[in-house]
Parts: C-alpha cells; structure tokens; sequence
C-alpha cells in the first residue's frame, strides 16, 4: 500500500537580504516567503560573509509569524546554515529526523546542506553550486553519490549556476534523477537565465513548478524564488 504526500518546497538565493536598491531589508524577504507559503525553504546566501558569519534573517519572527524553523545546520552561533545554505521548515506534518553538511569538490567557500524528514519520508538538500563548469562537474558527481546511498526519496534545491537548459548535468547525476527547471529566475529585474533548480530522485514526483513572481519579489534580492509542489510516496505495511 502506497501513502503519498504533498510538500512545497521552495528555493531562493536571497543575496544576503540585499534587494536590487542595494538595502538589506530582511522583512521584504519574509514577505516573499509569505506569499509562497511553503512548507519547506531552502536558501542561499542567508549567512553574511564576514565576521561572525551572521544569518540576515529574524529567526523569532520567522517562527512567529510564518511558523518556520531553521534545521541545525551551522558551525557559528549566529549563522542560519553553512556556507550560506539554510533549511527552513514548519514543524506541522513535517519531523525532523537529522541534518548534515555535505562536503564538496571546491575552490571557494561553498558546500550543501540536507534536512532528513521522517514524515512525509523524504530528504531535502539544499545547494549553492561553483561558479566554474569543471567545478560544478565535480560537485554533481559528490551529490549523485550521496544520493545514490540514500533508501529514501530525495528533493535537492538551490541555485545551480547553470546558464544552460540542457548541457550534461542530467548524465552527471544519473538515470535515476530528474532535473526541474521550473523557469528564469536569474536576474530578478529581467529573467533570462534558469538558474535554480530542483532535483527529484527516487519515489517523488513533480506536480508542478514554477518560478515566483510578484512585485516584492523582483525586488528583494537578484534572484527570484522557485516554487515546486511534490508528491512524496511511501510503502506502508
């Protein structure tokens, strides 16, 4: 017997909370996540880059007012995630099992995060991929094999830096992966280029995806947000 799921899950590069006005406004990104009402968030760029590496986001008042909580994930007392990389989630209909960081091939600061759920029995990675072909060749290869150990359905989100719609990152990460291209979202003031991203693998399907647009957010950060709703399945006994 099959139980299947639903989840949203969504997926933006927030540029730190520094909109295209060049001001860190930390509330119009919150309104963005508002509007989107997902039940997991995946970010990029949530951390500052020096310093203490401080999140830019209110965690109080993202629990307050939109219900989510940020997965362990951090090295720093202040960081929301690692290397920039943050889970958020609401805790109903949504348990935590564990998190990790996922070490990557990489020549700057960069790696990926996963948030494993025991209900709905999925996991979710979030990743920030490098900026150069031959560097990201190698982070999809480290990513195909993490998700070649799991027994488990896989949702991997994030900004993929990826210019191209086709090119070999679907022979890098395997038959038994399907790449979501839900649209332009890159740059936020004029999409022309499908840099985020979603990976399924496993027993989890797309239902739909789209990129986010609404006035908010194409100016809130560089980026605007990707939207998938998925169907997770599970065997029941």
């Amino acid at each position: 017997m099959q139980n299947r799921t639903h989840l949203r899950v969504a997926s933006y590069n927030i540029r730190k909370a520094v909109g295209l006005d060049w001001r860190r406004d930390s509330d119009r990104i919150l309104q963005v996540l508002h509007e989107i009402d997902a039940d997991v968030v995946v970010l990029q760029e949530s951390d500052k880059r020096v310093g203490q590496r401080s999140g830019v986001l209110p965690a109080a008042q993202l629990k307050s007012d939109l219900g989510y909580v940020m997965a362990d994930l951090s090295i720093r007392p202040r960081s929301h995630g690692w290397h920039g990389n943050a889970i958020f989630y609401r805790q109903e209909g949504l348990d935590l099992k564990q998190s990790n960081r996922i070490h990557l091939p990489t020549l700057e600061p960069r790696g990926a995060v996963a948030a494993r759920f025991t209900q709905p029995g999925v996991e979710i990675i979030g990743v920030h991929l490098g900026l150069t072909r031959r560097i990201r060749a190698r982070q999809l290869s480290a990513l195909r094999a993490y998700m070649e150990r799991a027994d488990h359905p896989v949702l991997m989100a994030g900004d993929f830096n990826m210019w191209a719609r086709g090119g070999k990152a679907g022979d890098l990460l395997g038959r038994e992966s399907e790449m979501i291209l839900p649209g332009n979202s890159f740059h936020a003031a004029r999409p022309t280029a499908p840099l985020d991203r979603f990976v399924l693998r496993g027993e989890i399907r797309q239902l739909s995806s789209h990129v986010h647009h609404s006035p908010l957010a194409a100016r809130a950060s560089d980026h605007l947000p990707v939207v998938i709703d998925a169907e997770v399945s599970q065997t029941c006994m």
